[in-house]
């Protein structure tokens, strides 16, 4: 596939991770993900509170709860209870990810990471980087 073609095709997906972001219940920050394989969406996710808890995600204080998962974690155990692998795939996040969900992005054999915008903490893109995971950026969509 053609640079530009690519390009379009990745401005298009992170266009549709930053909707998906918005079926969150977060107040503090909507986060959406898709996992993307041969030009197919095979798992998505949003940061919330595990299922069957409740859909609140920040504390009285307003700090976010322990036990709220990442948008890329929601993605990646959704797509490991499926029939799919996201072996060779390609993550599409609105915001970069954690240190933790690098880990589970690297071990689960995703190869590419596109991200919107860029998290405080650079260790997870750094981890990602180093490990040989495609990592790219896409401000203007």
């Amino acid at each position: 596939m053609s640079l530009q073609k690519q390009l379009k095709y990745d401005k298009a997906y992170l266009k549709m991770a930053l909707e998906w972001g918005k079926l969150s219940y977060c107040k503090r920050r909507q986060v959406g993900a898709l996992i993307v394989k041969d030009r197919m969406i095979i798992s998505d996710g949003y940061n919330g509170t595990p299922t069957g808890f409740e859909n609140f995600c920040e504390d009285e204080e307003n700090y976010t709860k322990w036990y709220v998962l990442h948008a890329e974690a929601n993605a990646i155990t959704k797509v490991a209870s499926s029939a799919q692998s996201s072996k060779g795939a390609t993550l599409y996040v609105t915001l970069s990810p954690c240190r933790d969900c690098s880990k589970l992005i690297f071990q689960s054999g995703i190869i590419r990471v596109v991200y919107h915008e860029e998290y405080k903490d650079r260790s997870g893109l750094d981890f990602l980087i180093k490990a040989g995971v495609e990592v790219k950026q896409i401000i203007n969509l």
